[in-house]
């Protein structure tokens, strides 16, 4: 097969690394396969794996008129089978390119906490949690499959060469100290609330053991991240929260930690590393990966969403005042981290479920009149999606990642406790 992968952005984060990860791996087995997209940092991610990268025009709004020209061109000229986009954007504009091109299919991938109601629900779309795939069936889509995120456990293990000695010097972590690792994008929305408690719940920590907060990552939170690690270190008068930016290889951070916080993708590369991992999550919510809690996130992803946000740095500072001491039980959580990357996050697995996804949607059938009905509402939900967002710009309340403002698991929360 000959396809193209377009990810959201070539920025470092999770759906773009499973995006350029899985393509990988396809390529690997034979198929040709060409990324699309604007130019980013994870473009030399992209060099490293030997993956064709082919630069998307300038974009000024989505779905972009000149992407999806550039998109039905390379179809023309390269035979392509598949166009598969990774998340909202990209997924509209692959469907609408793909659009009367006999003989190619069109997917989705959307690893965001919840799928855009106007990616038409013939599409054939691939979404990260068991909890997120049952919505969207029942929101009657015809082909929903269930991809969790996967993690490269060959690149990303116990006893590489990341050369520790050498990036606690750089960044200021004392040999002594034990480290609490965070990956993440310094978002406003998911993000930000949990690394302020992560901060507030090692600076209560401080008082009693030598501990780190190592805070890997760039984003538009940056100086209220940053503001807040310079008054706990000048407090403690001493590094007590390391703020490195955005890092191109981040694993030796993972490599260098005791213990890892984390969600999505970050959360699966800690476990491959052999990491006790606290699954952060919103309003509060952490929750220690266990064999016990295991199935909650086997469920509803590596995400959680609590009851009392204020509360939040507090149960922190308690599971890591348990977990940190404790050599024997970290060890243990190690080994089952690991262990379950391993079994069941391997990017050869998700190959496989990608592959299945692709054959189907060529060889998938369609009814022009169910066709044209879902492309009517689609277009719909879009225009009113539109309207809703100008009007939070006229107002100054837009969303920056706005199905991730509204996680699936987030309304079920409430719902159960509504209904409790």
């Amino acid at each position: 097969m000959k396809i193209l992968v377009y990810p959201h952005d070539l920025k470092m984060g999770g759906s773009q690394l499973n995006a350029i990860e899985i393509a990988g791996a396809i390529q690997q087995r034979g198929h040709e396969v060409v990324v699309f997209g604007r130019p980013g940092p994870l473009v030399e991610h992209i060099d490293r794996l030997g993956l064709e990268f082919v630069e998307c025009p300038g974009i000024r709004r989505r779905p972009s008129p000149a992407a999806i020209r550039a998109l039905r061109r390379l179809v023309r000229e390269r035979g392509i089978d598949v166009v598969h986009g990774y998340e909202w954007p990209p997924s509209l504009e692959c469907y609408l390119a793909a659009h009367q091109m006999p003989g190619t299919a069109a997917v989705s991938t959307v690893m965001s906490m919840a799928v855009a109601p106007f990616i038409p629900a013939h599409m054939p779309v691939a979404v990260g949690t068991g909890q997120i795939a049952a919505a969207e069936e029942a929101f009657g889509r015809d082909s929903v499959t269930l991809l969790e995120p996967p993690v490269d456990v060959a690149s990303n293990r116990p006893g590489l060469s990341l050369d520790q000695a050498g990036f606690r010097e750089r960044w200021g972590l004392r040999p002594e100290a034990q480290i609490v690792a965070v990956v993440s994008r310094l978002a406003r929305q998911l993000k930000l609330e949990g690394i302020l408690a992560a901060i507030e719940a090692v600076s209560a920590l401080s008082g009693t053991q030598d501990v780190q907060l190592l805070i890997a990552g760039d984003g538009p939170a940056h100086d209220e991240v940053a503001a807040c690690a310079a008054e706990t270190n000048r407090v403690h008068g001493r590094s007590v929260v390391v703020l490195t930016g955005e890092l191109q290889d981040p694993r030796a951070a993972y490599d260098v930690a005791d213990v890892c916080l984390g969600m999505g993708g970050s959360a699966l590369r800690a476990m491959a590393f052999a990491k006790p991992l606290v699954v952060q999550g919103e309003e509060g919510f952490w929750e220690l990966l266990t064999p016990d809690s295991v199935d909650q996130f086997l469920w509803q992803g590596w995400y959680g969403v609590g009851t009392d946000a204020p509360a939040g740095a507090a149960h922190l500072t308690g599971i890591l005042a348990e977990l940190l001491p404790e050599r024997s039980l970290r060890a243990e959580l190690s080994n089952f981290s690991l262990s379950l990357a391993r079994d069941r996050f391997t990017l050869e697995r998700a190959a496989d479920t990608q592959l299945d996804i692709y054959v189907r949607a060529l060889h998938k059938g369609g009814n022009p009149a169910s066709t044209l009905a879902s492309d009517c509402r689609a277009a719909a939900s879009f225009a009113n999606y539109e309207s809703r967002r100008m009007l939070a710009r006229w107002t100054g309340r837009e969303s920056a990642e706005d199905f991730n403002a509204k996680p699936v698991a987030a309304i079920h929360s409430q719902f159960v406790r509504s209904a409790r």
